[in-house]
């Protein structure tokens, strides 16, 4: 597995407050297909980009790393799958928008998953309103690097699709 990558929210400084979080993507392929998600035009971050099913440990509630994945892929589009192994890590800051005024970060700390769907058909029916989607598509591994990513998720792309599978 490669090591830890580094993205970027801003500047840190000394008196940042930098909580920290933990989250998982999952790359769910099927029939040479890989599932994409598309940020609706509210997300604060990234509207309109497209990024795979996945999302931020609840730590009270997820009883484990598998449930956390089959939780947030259920939630955001409705499928079930059966986890597989990671395939990489990264890292990236962001604002966190629970914090007092005074501009503290969350880095969160990613783990991509190579899944299998278990049911094929997505649905965005479930998913929170914090979760600001507006679209998901089966799109053919060859056309995948034509979408516009969310450029975290872009060296994880890349790492994905250059690995066996």
């Amino acid at each position: 597995m490669p090591s830890v990558k580094a993205g970027t929210a801003g500047p840190l400084t000394a008196l940042s407050p930098i909580g920290l979080a933990f989250a998982q993507k999952a790359f769910i392929v099927s029939g040479g297909r890989l599932l994409l998600v598309r940020k609706s035009a509210s997300d604060p971050f990234h509207p309109g980009r497209w990024e795979v099913p996945g999302g931020r440990l609840e730590v009270e509630d997820d009883l484990d790393l598998d449930d956390h994945i089959r939780r947030e892929v259920w939630e955001e589009v409705g499928l079930k799958i059966d986890p597989g192994p990671p395939f990489h890590l990264w890292q990236w800051f962001m604002p966190d928008r629970s914090a007092i005024a005074g501009g503290g970060q969350i880095r969160v700390v990613a783990a991509a998953r190579r899944c299998r769907p278990v049911t094929l058909d997505a649905t965005l029916e479930n998913q929170d309103t914090g979760d600001h989607l507006d679209g998901c598509a089966w799109v053919p591994l060859p056309e995948v690097s034509a979408y516009d990513l969310i450029p975290s998720l872009r060296p994880v792309m890349r790492a994905f699709l250059l690995a066996p599978g």
